[in-house]
């Protein structure tokens, strides 16, 4: 039988081996690199945790995103209060927006808040038929709120939009949600029926967008004016999720033209080939002011100063997938030691450790766990 073991400080084997490279971090969990990848720790921020005070061998901090590392600190409070953060960051968009003469559509977002008010007034019911019901008018209106920003990201695709990532994140959310609803309700299977049909919309439509962020020629990345930023290892990173198999050599080969021939793609040389084909979701044309000859070199050196920062926004939407996936192994083990969600959100170390000024919890399984 296979037991759990919480606690705050990193043991020292996990540690080792991340440190040797027999273990990774994908997501909230840690695991095997060879094999069939089992998992070794199951990880969770401790309540009011900082980013900052992660510990740096996770590299955590530098791939932030906006889901928590466990579904389990993923409550209904928690998923309203990251939503609200999207409305606020989708507001500052729109003001760019209104240059080229588009509005966003905001008007969904309170249905999602009222559906997430519903949520958590259904499990504070002692009836157990009332919250049931109201737990199923909930699940309801997520589905819904699911196809509709679906719905929009296609949409956003086509336009090549910067409102692509923040409608990815909505619809993460919602998917959440959903499970976290069947996960109260005890009904795992179903819960991780949804998260699975969940990861397959959304990292189809991250590997899409990371297309279309990675240019016309993804070597941009790597010029030289972003040597202390953005090296190949990081861009190997971001090909290794699309491709596990490739490594920084082949990422090296696959772009060694392209190294090459960026400086003609970017001038007038090829008629600024590379600028005329850039998305709205790095810079668009009506935002870049020019000369009476255009502004192609204007929106060169502003998509240039930009692409760290988009850069940083592929790495994020890799990062909130895996752990969008690393969910789906947290749901697994809670059938395969045979307690309840309720039970498994109260595991925590007990005696003398403390959660005060820790940043994570460790959940050890007795012997490691097929993913």
């Amino acid at each position: 039988m296979i037991t759990i073991t919480p606690t705050f400080e990193v043991p020292a084997e996990i540690a080792k081996g991340l440190t040797d490279g027999i273990y990774y971090r994908d997501g909230g969990v840690i695991r095997e690199v060879v094999g069939k990848k089992h998992i070794v720790t199951w990880l969770r921020e401790a309540p009011n945790a900082s980013v900052n005070n992660l510990p740096s061998l996770l590299d955590i901090a530098s791939s932030a995103s906006i889901l928590n590392l466990g579904i389990s600190v993923m409550g209904f409070a928690v998923v309203l209060h990251k939503l609200k953060d999207l409305e606020e960051s989708l507001q500052k968009i729109q003001k760019t927006l209104e240059k080229i003469d588009r509005k966003i559509d905001l008007g969904f977002y309170a249905n999602f808040r009222a559906a997430l008010d519903l949520a958590t007034n259904a499990f504070a019911m002692n009836q157990l038929e009332t919250r049931k019901n109201m737990a199923i008018q909930a699940i309801n209106r997520f589905l819904e709120a699911e196809h509709i920003y679906l719905d929009y990201i296609d949409k956003e695709l086509e336009q090549r939009s910067k409102l692509v990532h923040e409608y990815l994140l909505t619809l993460s959310l919602a998917y959440i949600a959903e499970a976290r609803c069947h996960l109260e309700l005890e009904e795992s299977d179903v819960a991780l029926q949804r998260l699975e049909a969940g990861s397959r919309v959304i990292s189809d439509r991250i590997r899409k967008y990371i297309d279309i962020l990675l240019t016309s020629n993804p070597a941009a990345y790597l010029h030289p004016k972003f040597k202390d930023e953005i090296g190949l290892s990081r861009l190997t990173k971001v090909y290794q999720w699309i491709d596990p198999s490739l490594d920084a050599a082949a990422v090296f080969e696959m772009h060694r033209d392209n190294i090459f021939s960026l400086k003609k793609d970017q001038g007038s040389e090829s008629d600024y080939q590379w600028v005329r084909k850039l998305p709205q979701a790095i810079v668009a044309k009506s935002e870049v002011q020019g000369s009476a000859w255009g502004n192609n070199r204007e929106m060169r050196t502003e998509a240039m100063r930009r692409l760290p920062k988009v850069f940083t926004t592929m790495e994020s939407m890799i990062e909130t997938i895996q752990r969008f996936d690393a969910y789906q192994f947290e749901v697994k083990a809670i059938s395969k030691l045979g307690i309840s969600f309720r039970e498994w959100t109260l595991l925590a170390p007990v005696g003398k450790q403390q959660s005060e000024d820790r940043a994570l919890m460790y959940l050890i399984p007795s012997t490691p766990v097929e993913a």
